[in-house]
C-alpha cells in the first residue's frame, strides 16, 4: 500500500482522529483539573436516604455491544395478574458522582458527547467514572434513576412512574450472542444460565417489546434499516469493514429506550419542569421521498404523513429485504438530523417525525451523552420536589450548544470512518462498482458503493443525478488523511440522459 505501512492503519487512525478532534474544535484531553478532581473520588456514589429504594433484588441485566464498558442502563421485567408487563429501566445516576459546575461537568459541557471513531474513543467522562464508577457493571451496587412502566397486552403504556434506587447487574449481556439465542439459533449465553429465573425474564422482555415496537409502527413509527460498519483489524491492518445487523437484542433496548424517553418528557411536562426535547423535523424533502415511493410504484400524498411513509417502506422491506437498506438510507438522508430544542411547561414542540412520537427527549446515556445527564439533574429535582436547577436561558443554550457539539462529532465520525474505507480501498483504485445516490446539492454528489458498503463523492459534481438512483462508478482515488474516497459515473452523460427519458417529468 503506497506510503502506507501494513499493519499499521490503526496507528495512523489514531493520529488522523486526534488531528480531525483538534479541527472541529471538540477537546481530546481532559485537563489537569479534571484529574485533580477526579483523583479525590474514592468509590462510587452512595446514598442511605428513604427515598432511595433497594432494588437490587430485581433481575436486572445490562444488554449492549460486546466491547460495551459504560453501561448506563439495565433492564428487567415483571408480570403482572392482570396480564400487563411492568419494565423496569434503571439508568446510572451519573450526577452523584458529576455534581453540577464541577471540574469534570464543565468539561463534559464543551464536548457535550462521547466520540466514537474506529480506532480510538474520546470520552466525555473521565474512563474511571463512565467504566467503573458510574457505570452499571456486573456484579456491583449502583445508585440509579428508574422508569417505571406498566405495558398493556397491545403494547400500549398504561402507566408510570420515576423514583430513585439502587441496582445490582445480574448479567451483561451483548446483542448478538443474546438475539443468536432468541432466534434459537445458538445456545443459551452462560452468563443467562448463570442467574435462576433470568432466561424467561428476557424472554418476557422481548416479547414486551415487539408488542411495543408493532403498535409505534401502528402510529406511524418508521420501518428503517440504518447501515453502520466498522473495520475488523488484524495485526494492525484493516481487512474488511463489517456491517451492524439491527436485531432481536436490539430491538428490546430501542424499544424500552424510547419508552423510557417518553416518559421522562411527560413527568416533567407533569411537574411544570422545562425540558431538552429530541426533535427531527417533517421533512423538507417530501417531494423526492414522493419521487423514491413513484420509482416503486406506491402513491403517498402531497403532505409529509408518517403513517402513509411507513405503509411503503414495510412494503418494500418485504418485497425487497435484500436492497432495503438501500432505500433506508435514501429515507434518513431525506429526512434530516434531529436537534435539542427546549420545550417550556405549556409549550408543544413539534416531535420526532421519524419515531411518531411528539414527547421524546434522550434520558438514558448520561454517561456519554450531555442532554442526558441535564435531564437526570431536572429528573431528580422534579422527584425531590426541588427547584429547577437551570435557567431558562442556560436550558436553551445547552440545547443549541448541543447540538452544534453533535453535528461537529458526526463529521469526526464520519471523517474517520471514511479513513478507514480509504484504507482499505486503496489496492482498488481502477476496479468498478454498483452504487446507490446518497447525497446530490450544491456540495456535490455522493454515491455509497454495495460491497465494499463505503459512501464516497462523484467527480465532477454531477447534476441531473439525485438521491436514491442507481449508478454504475469507478474508484478513481482515495486520500486517507483527508477521509476521501472518490468515484467517477461510466458514461457519464449518456446514463444521465436515460435516465432524464425514463423519467422526463
Amino acid at each position: 500500500m503506497t506510503g502506507i505501512n501494513q499493519g499499521q492503519h490503526r496507528e495512523l487512525l489514531r493520529k488522523i482522529a486526534f488531528d480531525v478532534m483538534k479541527e472541529s474544535g471538540l477537546l481530546t484531553d481532559f485537563p489537569g483539573g479534571v484529574m485533580d478532581e477526579l483523583a479525590k473520588i474514592y468509590g462510587p456514589a452512595s446514598d442511605s436516604s428513604p427515598a432511595i429504594r433497594d432494588m437490587t433484588g430485581l433481575l436486572w441485566c445490562s444488554i449492549d455491544n460486546d466491547s460495551s464498558l459504560d453501561l448506563d442502563q439495565l433492564t428487567a421485567a415483571q408480570k403482572e395478574p392482570s396480564g400487563a408487563v411492568k419494565i423496569f429501566v434503571a439508568i446510572a445516576d451519573v450526577d452523584a458522582v458529576a455534581g453540577r459546575l464541577s471540574a469534570i461537568d464543565v468539561f463534559a459541557s464543551q464536548n457535550t458527547l462521547s466520540v466514537y471513531t474506529p480506532a480510538v474513543v474520546f470520552p466525555m467522562l473521565p474512563v474511571r467514572l463512565s467504566n467503573d464508577l458510574t457505570s452499571l457493571n456486573f456484579g456491583c451496587d449502583r445508585l440509579a434513576v428508574i422508569i417505571e412502566m406498566t405495558i398493556a397486552q397491545d403494547g400500549g403504556l398504561l402507566d408510570s412512574g420515576i423514583y430513585r434506587a439502587k441496582v445490582r447487574n445480574k448479567a451483561k449481556l451483548a446483542y448478538d450472542s443474546t438475539a443468536a439465542w432468541l432466534d434459537n439459533k445458538s445456545p443459551m449465553p452462560v452468563e443467562i444460565s448463570r442467574v435462576k429465573g433470568l432466561d424467561e425474564n428476557i424472554r418476557l422482555q422481548d416479547a414486551t417489546a415487539q408488542k411495543m415496537q408493532a403498535l409505534r409502527h401502528a402510529q406511524g413509527a418508521l420501518h428503517l434499516v440504518t447501515l453502520q460498519t466498522h473495520p475488523v483489524f488484524a495485526d494492525g491492518e484493516i481487512k474488511s469493514l463489517e456491517l451492524e445487523i439491527k436485531n432481536r437484542a436490539k430491538d428490546i433496548i430501542e424499544d424500552f429506550m424510547i419508552a423510557a424517553n417518553g416518559v421522562t418528557a411527560r413527568f416533567l411536562e407533569s411537574k411544570k419542569f422545562p425540558s431538552i426535547r429530541r426533535v427531527v423535523h417533517t421533512p423538507k424533502r417530501w417531494d423526492r421521498i414522493i419521487s423514491l415511493a413513484l420509482e416503486k410504484n406506491f402513491k403517498l400524498p402531497q403532505q409529509p404523513d408518517a403513517k402513509s411513509l411507513d405503509k411503503f417502506l414495510l412494503q418494500q422491506k418485504n418485497a425487497d429485504p435484500l436492497h432495503f437498506p438501500d432505500l433506508s438510507l435514501s429515507i434518513i438522508k431525506l429526512l434530516g438530523p434531529g436537534e435539542y430544542t427546549l420545550e417550556l411547561p405549556g409549550e408543544s414542540t413539534e416531535g420526532h417525525f421519524g419515531l411518531a412520537v411528539r414527547d421524546y427527549e434522550h434520558s438514558t446515556a448520561p454517561n456519554r451523552r450531555y442532554p442526558d445527564l441535564v435531564t437526570q439533574r431536572l429528573l431528580k429535582k422534579a422527584i425531590e420536589g426541588g427547584e429547577v436547577p437551570y435557567s431558562t436561558g442556560e436550558l436553551k443554550e445547552i440545547a443549541k450548544h448541543c447540538t452544534e457539539k453533535e453535528n461537529d462529532a458526526k463529521k469526526v465520525e464520519r471523517h474517520l470512518d471514511k479513513s478507514a474505507a480509504a484504507l482499505l480501498l486503496t489496492s482498488m483504485i481502477g476496479l468498478e462498482f454498483d452504487s446507490m445516490v446518497t447525497g446530490a446539492s450544491n456540495k456535490g454528489t455522493y454515491v455509497r458503493i454495495f460491497q465494499p458498503p463505503v459512501e464516497g463523492r462523484l467527480s465532477g459534481g454531477l447534476m441531473g443525478l439525485d438521491v436514491g438512483q442507481k449508478v454504475r462508478v469507478k474508484l478513481v482515488s482515495t486520500d486517507v488523511e483527508r477521509g476521501f474516497v472518490d468515484f467517477e459515473v461510466k458514461d457519464q452523460v449518456k446514463q444521465i440522459a436515460e435516465k432524464q427519458r425514463e423519467n422526463p417529468a
